[in-house]
């Protein structure tokens, strides 16, 4: 899986998608965030990545453009911050050092991820949001996506936010063949690939469901009756509000 071809193809999508629709148009799973928020926001994030790679450390406000400069065309601003920060990428390879904002990865490839997931997530936005079908992704895209969201957002962001479960609880998140463990609870959260199926016996509760509709539950793009829950409810909805935390 080459994930730098992901966030091109993507960025495309995204601007083909966009393309011609009413900025104001409400993005149905996302109330209070309309088409031409996502498409400025996409923009944005693009200029801040290229500004912690180039500064090297995180960049402070003013450092970096994450609005469209008066007369602007959004999604103009949307497709130059693509191409910059494409052309970036593209120039060093995946584990060439990098400054980023997880510990556990400060390399290119981080951000080749990153940017291919955060593209991806938008462009389903704003297909909905245009009334669009959601075009599908690929099932090893969406399996790479639902590790991100687990192991980078819930395992790491919430640490950095300081933002704790109020009970212990394990989860397992199946997709396929595919299993992780989810803990979450007063001394915090984290997520990890279950190489034994004999130890996700040990969770209170599971879910399981498809890599794409797994993909776009865990970022809260879809209800609930989308996935299958085996287990203690309780336990899902404390994943689930984390999780909303992390990601938003």
């Amino acid at each position: 899986m080459n994930l730098l071809d992901v966030l091109r193809r993507e960025a495309d999508m995204l601007a083909m998608s966009a393309i011609g629709q009413p900025p104001h148009k409400g993005v149905p799973a996302c109330p209070g965030l309309n088409l031409g928020e996502t498409v400025r926001h996409v923009g944005g994030g693009y200029r801040g990545a290229l500004a912690w790679i180039r500064l090297g450390r995180e960049p402070v406000a003013g450092e970096w453009q994450d609005h469209p400069a008066p007369g602007e065309d959004p999604l103009e601003f949307m497709r130059s911050g693509a191409e910059a920060v494409i052309a970036e990428l593209e120039a060093h390879d995946e584990e060439e050092p990098c400054a980023t904002w997880w510990p556990d990865r400060q390399d290119y490839g981080f951000w080749r991820r990153r940017l291919a997931h955060e593209t991806t997530l938008h462009r389903m936005d704003v297909q909905g949001a245009a009334g669009m079908e959601v075009g599908a992704v690929d099932d090893e895209v969406a399996v790479d996506g639902v590790d991100e969201v687990l192991t980078l957002w819930l395992g790491h962001k919430l640490d950095v936010l300081g933002v704790r479960g109020s009970r212990d609880s394990l989860v397992t998140i199946q997709v396929e063949d595919d299993l992780w463990l989810t803990r979450c609870g007063p001394q915090g959260s984290a997520a990890w690939r279950v190489v034994d199926p004999e130890d996700a016996h040990a969770a209170d509760a599971q879910v399981s469901a498809s890599p794409m509709t797994m993909y776009r539950w865990l970022w809260g793009r879809l209800p609930d009756r989308m996935v299958t829950t085996v287990g203690d409810d309780d336990a899902i909805a404390q994943l689930w509000a984390l999780l909303r935390l992390a990601t938003k």
